[in-house]
This record gives C-alpha cells, structure tokens and sequence, in this order.
C-alpha cells in the first residue's frame, strides 16, 4: 500500500508516533488509508450540505475495509462572488484546488481518494488533481438544488438575475423582485439549470469518475446520501483492482464527455475546463474539436437556461445515462472506456432507459441536429471563441450590428440599464480574460441584464472574458487572443460593424487588413490591473482562454 510509506518499518516510528496522536488504532494501521477531500463550507449553497455527504462516504469506506480520513478544498460561491472583484477570485481558485489538493494528498501518502466537490471550480479543480496525484479516485457531488416556484413556474437564480435588469427596465415591481429573491433557491444543492456546477457533475459522469446520478440527484434526496455510500464502496473496490484516474480519463473519454456536453447543451465554462483536464492527462485538447463533434452530435436537452426544464427533470427522466444511452445508440459514444464502477461505459448504460422524451428529445427528434456549443474564429478571434448556441434564439443566430466597446464589464452594466444599448447593438467587453482581468470574470450581470431589458433578441455580447452557465442569448466569451496580450478585440473601435454567424462557426470584424494593421501598430500593452498576492502571480502564468487558462512557467 502506498500508505506504507508512513506506516510501516523502522524508519517510520517518528510518523507511527503522529499517528498515534491521531488516535489511530493498531487494526487501522494495517488497513487502506483513503483520504476524503472535502468540499464543505457554510457560504456556498451546494456546499452546505457536504458533510452529510462526507459522512456518507467515511461509512461506506469504513464498511468496505478502509480508514478515512478527511481534508478540506476550498470553494467559491460564484453567485455571491458575481459583479465585483469577487469574481476575479472564481476561476483561478480551480489551480488552487488542484495544487492544495495534490499536496496533501502526497505529502500524507494516501492509498486512494474519494472526491466530495460541487460548484463551479471545484468539480475541475479537483478531477485535475485526481490525474496529477493518479491513485484510485471516485467522485460524489452534493447534488443540485431543486427548483424554485414562482406565480406557479419554476424557477432558478438565472431567472433572479433577469428580475433585476426587468426591475430596470420598469417591467417589474420591487415586489415582484423580492418574491423571486425569496423563492428561486429552496433548497440547498448547485443552482438548478444547466449552469457550470451542474454541467461539470455531469460530465464527470460521462467521464467515467463518478457512479449514476452524481449530476442529477437532487441534494436533498436521501438517494444522495446512498450514493455517498457507495461510491465509498467503490473507491475500495478500485483499490483491489488498481483502477486509477488515468486508466479513466484518457482522450477518448474526454471525447466522450465532450460529446454528452453537446447532446447536454452544458454551460461554455466547459470549454474552459476540459482542456485543463485534458492538459494534466497528457492530451493537447484544441477548442475546434467541438464543432467536429458538435456537427455530428443532435442537442437533446434544453434545460435552463436554454429551455424550462431542470436538474430534477432530468434526473426523473433517467439523467446522464439515459443522455448516454441515446449518444450510443447512434454510435457516438466509445463504450470501452473503462469507469469508476469497474465496467466499462457500454456495461454501465446499456440498461439505461429515456423515461421523458420531451426532457431527453430521441434521436429522431432533436432540440436540433447540431450539439449545444460552438467554436467561432475570425479575424475577430483566430484563435477562437465560444457560444452556447443551445441557449440562443433563432433570430441571433446571424447578427450584424455596430460594436458598442467597452473596458471593463461595470461600465457595460450602467449603460445597458440607463437605456444606451439599443436593438442590433453588438456589446463588446475587452480586458477581462484570464490576463486582462485577471481571472476572466463571468459576465452573468450584463447578459442578464439584456435580457431583462427586453433585447435578447436583437443584441449580441463579445467578450475575452466567459459566461456563466445561467447565461443565455449570443453571448460569445473566451475571445482568443484577449485584449490584454494585443489580441484583434483590443482594436475594436466604437461602431466598427461585427458580423456574427453561429452555424458557419464565424465571427468577423468588418474592418480592412489595412485599417487593422495601422491600429496594431498605435495599440500599447495596458499595466496589470493587479500588482500583489495571488491574482498578480496568476496574472504572470496563466495561458489563454482557448488552451483553458491552465497555468504555465513563461
């Protein structure tokens, strides 16, 4: 066992006496020892719940032959961090995860891990430290949240960010308003849509790291908590086997769970954190591979934001595997990859059953043909961009308009909701990439606040910064090279014409090679907007959006 390494001989008493300490007995001293990497804190709503769910794994660890032992990761609220400098602090917390999660994991010596993540950068940042650290690993998220109800519909915090930008629009009172803050999120769990934290619990499902419903059993079914239990059943099983991460997460069950992403119609931030898995396997993942698949993979499922169907929908209509099942009767799954269950993808769905064919559309019926996202390049992005095309309406799908430049997303804000942005505007925010930013801010405020003022169909919103899993429309983030590096989206110019074209994956500034070249040649290098403590080390490693902002010694 690897934990022998602290355990056992001579030269180990020293660590015997800590261990001593810890109150371990004798009897546990010769058994596994099996850390849990614990995601629990009391600021994030699908976080609160986690020490059920931890307790849940000890039990079935402990019933399987191992000791557990928990650890903590950290976590951040995107919601509550959304809008201020908070947000710079989301997506560089996935590096922190995976960095303190690889430490302690090493530094202790333990014989596998049973992973307890739930939001956002959580579920990424840890499925990166399970390829770094490579012992055997399972995965047990918290869950989603139920939906809300309001005046008789569901739902969730994307339709309470839309409440705001109609409560600026005049379309709805401060009463209206305070009922949506109350009923929206009921329960605790990761917000109830299609939304980052939920895509991610998915997708870990389709690559293979988690056991059945890890992405759809709401948080507080006690299904939830039998799910805890076995996967520390499994993650002892793994051990007998040696199944390990990287037996799991090889390229083609990246492939795969890019293909579920498609059918899924998951959140752009996606496109961020696959490549970043993909990175720490050995796998150079190019963004253009999801127009590839996508072109060839039907978009089966519009959950919220797209549509109005939710995380308990899916989940009562046979959730991932029945999404999987579909993919694989039309031959677009690789069955043999092998899962945490010790069988193989094929085994795992083939039993697997669509119970709602408006929540999970067949394959003769599809949302449409084509998956939910798509890459654009250009001459506005060459290195490409993404849109959640799943959650755009028919008539944005082509869009020309004049480009509306704005430096940072406050600014964007106040002149959406004085009334300044009008139909056919194409909004353009720049210096919020990973660099620019830093931290590549989701922009859940502005695209919200489009669409609560009624211009969801008629205005477009460019950024190289991302989007948030509630946002929806033509909102197209992750503009690569950013503005912060020289890249085409620094030389917009106010009214510069934008043309956008999602099914033919273009996105072009119509500006002369000439014109372009000349404003190259006048544009400086902005000073970093932060100069101390984390931010500003992240600032100087991080690569851009296409490549998944994963870190890099220049």
């Amino acid at each position: 066992m690897k934990s022998d390494n602290v355990k056992k001989g001579m030269q180990q008493a020293p660590h015997r006496s800590l261990f001593n300490a810890l109150g371990f007995t004798e009897e546990e001293m010769n058994k596994p020892m099996i850390g849990i990497v614990s995601s629990y804190n009391e600021i994030v709503p699908g976080h609160i719940n986690l020490d059920k769910i931890v307790n849940a794994v000890k039990q079935g660890v402990a019933e399987a032959g191992g000791v557990p032992v928990v650890f903590p990761a950290i976590a951040v609220c995107d919601g509550i961090a959304m809008g201020h400098i908070g947000m710079k602090y989301s997506l560089v917390t996935r590096d922190l995860i995976a960095d303190s999660t690889e430490c302690m994991a090493l530094a202790h010596q333990f014989d596998a891990l049973v992973m307890v993540p739930n939001c956002d950068k959580n579920v990424p940042g840890l499925l990166m430290a399970a390829a770094r650290i490579n012992v055997p690993t399972v995965f047990v998220s918290g869950g989603p949240m139920l939906a809300g109800r309001v005046q008789g519909r569901k739902r969730s915090l994307s339709s309470m960010f839309e409440a705001v930008g109609s409560y600026s629009a005049g379309t709805m009172t401060e009463e209206d308003v305070r009922e949506y803050e109350a009923k929206v999120c009921p329960t605790c769990g990761s917000c109830s849509g299609m939304y980052t934290a939920n895509s991610m619990n998915c997708l870990t499902e389709a690559l293979g790291m988690g056991l059945r419903g890890n992405g759809t059993i709401p948080a507080v079914y006690s299904e939830r908590i039998k799910l805890a239990k076995r996967a520390g059943y499994a993650v002892m099983d793994m051990l007998k086997k040696d199944i390990k991460p990287r037996d799991i997460m090889t390229k083609e069950a990246i492939i795969n769970a890019l293909t579920v992403d498609m059918a899924l119609g998951c959140s752009t931030n996606s496109m961020l954190h696959l490549p970043a898995i993909a990175h720490e396997v050995g796998f150079d993942f190019d963004i253009a591979y999801a127009n590839d698949i996508s072109e060839k993979t039907p978009n089966l499922c519009h959950l919220a934001p797209a549509g109005p169907t939710y995380m308990e929908d899916l989940n009562e209509a046979g959730g991932v595997y029945a999404v999987m099942k579909e993919l694989m009767d039309a031959g677009l799954l690789n069955t043999d990859c092998m899962t945490v269950t010790g069988k193989t993808v094929g085994e795992n769905i083939k039993d697997a059953v669509n119970k709602d064919f408006e929540v999970i559309r067949p394959l003769d019926n599809p949302y449409s043909k084509t998956g939910g996202l798509a890459v654009l390049k250009g001459n506005l992005a060459p290195d490409g961009s993404v849109v959640k095309r799943s959650a755009v309406v028919p008539e944005m799908m082509v869009h020309e308009g004049p480009a509306r430049v704005f430096e940072c997303e406050e600014d964007a804000i106040d002149a959406i909701k004085s009334g300044k942005i009008v139909a056919g505007d194409v909004v353009v925010i720049r210096y919020e990439g990973p660099k620019g930013g830093p931290g590549m801010r989701e922009m859940l405020n502005p695209t919200s606040a489009i669409a609560g003022m009624g211009l969801g169909s008629t205005v477009a919103l460019i950024t190289d910064g991302r989007f948030s899993g509630a946002s929806r429309g033509a909102s197209i983030g992750h503009v690569s090279p950013e503005a912060a590096v020289g890249g085409p989206i620094a030389l917009v110019h106010e009214g510069d014409i934008i043309s956008i074209d999602i099914p033919n994956m273009k996105m072009e500034l119509k500006v002369s090679d000439e014109e372009l070249a000349k404003r190259r040649s006048e544009w400086t290098p902005r000073a970093p907007k932060v100069t101390t403590g984390y931010l500003s080390r992240y600032e100087k490693m991080v690569t851009s959006g296409n490549r998944g902002a994963v870190l890099e010694l220049k």
